[in-house]
């Protein structure tokens, strides 16, 4: 959640003192004093509809932009052997950016060419402003990018033409514009493609991928945490949690991630008192002790950047058999930044980059997307044993530090493919 109206009650026993602290450490003092009053009740609405695949194409710059990279500075490991660190790797607090070898970060050929690279954007009005800094338009046009606002009040195949169309956007009509002007002009890479993007706005199948991958590397291990999707009963809930043998505390969020705030209205509940309050349909996962320090591992293409997130305090077993009611609202986006915090060093310790990088090149060719992040835990705040348990397409790059020069470093990249097959060609 970005605003105040926007949290929830939490169902809990916890202690004042403890979680006070603790959603004060990230930056959520504000929220604490809503208490019970502060409820929503709203219901939330859902329409899904169903969307048709883009046509294929001769030449594909999705496939194109996912084709896996041997990235020079990462130490790969395949089938879990012992891992050789290079001396980057030992650095790693460093937080440089992983750039792998085949997305270099200024092909000469753009600045000599005299054509343009253009890419077309529809996004929504936040999203214009928080991503197309002025920043951003001059250094990609320095680089010989062109970024081209996409009229919505006129049919998309009367504009462009576009080298890539980078959107934002989830009705039906929008997609239909999308496979319409793929038709027309087959070489466009859209970014990213409706059908997987999807995916992710369902919190049932956003994960699916990450539990199917059983993700182990030579430096840890990956999944999500255990969870129970209810759709409809909220009677039933207590039942279907003992059912599936889930243990409290549980987190629960709204199954369907619609652009609205309350589909990051997320709840906790303690213990089975609550569960008959909560509203489907929604996603109850198993809360995991972290250390009270989120990752959000920020996916631009071959591209990677983490940062430091605060998030809820640990849960001690003594609290889960108290009562009480705690708001919180979506930690990860209301949280400042952990990364200049006076934090233990090993909870602070980054998630292994080699081990990212090998995770990330398996997702983006499951999911089929290029521009998502991963919101990531350790478990118990240190070791090697990770959850994903969330994935937001194109996320707020705009917090992301540096982010001008890595996304132009990514549309770059896609510019010089484009060039190599057309010369090909």
């Amino acid at each position: 959640m970005r605003l105040e109206g926007e949290a929830i009650a939490v169902c809990s026993r916890v202690s004042e003192v403890e979680w006070s602290v603790g959603l004060k450490r990230a930056g959520l003092g504000h929220f604490y004093a809503h208490s019970a009053a502060e409820k929503s009740r709203e219901q939330q609405q859902h329409c899904w509809q169903d969307r048709q695949h883009l046509e294929d194409s001769s030449l594909d710059w999705k496939r194109l932009a996912q084709t896996p990279a041997s990235c020079s500075r990462i130490v790969q490991h395949e089938g879990g052997g012992e891992c050789e660190e290079s001396e980057l790797l030992r650095n790693f607090e460093h937080e440089d950016l992983i750039v792998c070898g085949d997305s270099p970060q200024s092909p000469s050929f753009i600045m000599a060419s005299s054509s343009k690279f253009t890419v077309g954007y529809a996004l929504t009005a936040k999203k214009t402003q928080s991503f197309m800094q002025p920043a951003l338009i001059s250094l990609a046009r320095s680089k010989g990018i062109t970024f081209a606002a996409i009229d919505r009040s006129r049919p998309l195949e009367e504009q462009g033409p576009f080298d890539v169309i980078l959107h934002k956007l989830t009705t039906e009509a929008w997609n239909q514009q999308l496979r319409a002007y793929k038709l027309r002009d087959p070489e466009v890479l859209i970014l990213d493609p409706p059908e997987a993007i999807k995916k992710v706005y369902n919190r049932q199948s956003m994960l699916q991928e990450v539990a199917a991958l059983n993700f182990r590397h030579c430096r840890g291990k990956v999944g999500i945490p255990k969870q129970l999707v209810v759709d409809n009963d909220s009677t039933s809930i207590s039942e279907k949690v003992a059912r599936a043998g889930l243990k409290f505390p549980l987190v629960a969020k709204p199954k369907f991630v619609d652009g609205t705030a309350n589909s990051h209205a997320l709840s906790l509940a303690f213990n089975e008192v609550c569960l008959s309050e909560l509203r489907p349909p929604l996603v109850l996962q198993e809360f995991i002790n972290h250390g009270g320090v989120l990752f959000k591992v920020y996916i631009i293409g071959h591209i990677i950047k983490v940062v430091r997130r605060f998030s809820l305090p640990d849960v001690r077993e003594n609290e889960v058999n108290k009562s009480g009611v705690i708001p919180f609202p979506r930690v990860s986006c209301a949280a400042a930044s952990a990364d200049g915090a006076d934090l233990d060093p090993i909870v602070r310790e980054l998630p292994p980059r080699e081990m990212l990088e090998s995770l990330s090149r398996e997702l983006r060719g499951r999911l089929g997307l290029s521009l998502f992040n991963l919101d990531m835990i350790r478990e118990g705040g240190k070791g090697s044993r990770f959850y994903v348990i969330d994935i937001n397409y194109f996320p707020g790059y705009g917090k992301m530090p540096d982010y001008e020069k890595v996304f132009t470093d990514f549309l770059s990249s896609l510019a010089e493919r484009k060039h190599k097959v057309s010369s090909v060609r």
